[in-house]
């Protein structure tokens, strides 16, 4: 097989990266494409040339994120809480360091799928190296990802909690005391 020879003509203005690094310096909530083009100096149809449309934005930023935020590493025994606690700081880091970001994860939206398995499984995994049943750590991901993600959007969205947010620090600590979901021991039903 021969090799390609490389296209002549000018190099490419934009990439994926260079498209994710400029709509993460901008405010998530408002962000138009319109407006990103305009922050990177290309047509509007230049850049549906590399982002078909907002959710494909979106979805390439949230893969960003989870490589930011997962931790080295993988959880054992030993480490696993500690592991879940590195993890939901770079969460509280990152998502509030991109403005509108953890409002836009915080309210019920289509997840990148790829990056949305991987944070799931590396965090069923923490659960797993706990001692959980593959029930229980599923029920612990669940627990640990919504309120992580919750109590993020709420701190951005600052309204909904009237600015008595509680420290982060504190959040995790009662969080994680009570993670990983423990086998109900079979309440009985009230009475009909």
């Amino acid at each position: 097989m021969q090799p390609r020879t490389p296209k002549i003509g000018r190099p490419a203005r934009l990439s994926h990266e260079l498209i994710v690094a400029t709509a993460m310096q901008s405010d998530l909530a408002t962000l138009t494409m319109r407006e990103l083009a305009g922050r990177l100096g290309v047509s509007h149809s230049a850049l549906y040339r590399w982002v078909a449309d907002r959710d494909q934005l979106l979805d390439l930023i949230s893969e960003t994120m989870v490589e930011r935020i997962l931790p080295e590493g993988e959880p054992t025994e030993d480490s696993w809480r500690d592991w879940l606690a590195e993890l939901a700081w770079s969460m509280h880091d990152q998502f509030l360091a991109v403005p509108g970001y953890a409002t836009h994860v915080a309210r019920p939206h289509r997840h990148n799928a790829a990056s949305f398995a991987r944070l799931r499984d590396r965090v069923v995994g923490a659960f797993r190296a706990a001692g959980c049943d593959e029930t229980a750590a599923e029920q612990s991901w669940i627990v640990y990802g919504l309120s992580v993600v919750q109590w993020v959007g709420a701190v951005e969205s600052a309204g909904e909690l009237h600015g008595l947010a509680p420290r982060f620090d504190l959040f995790l600590d009662v969080l994680l005391r009570g993670l990983p979901v423990r086998p109900s021991p079979g309440r009985p039903r009230p009475p009909a």
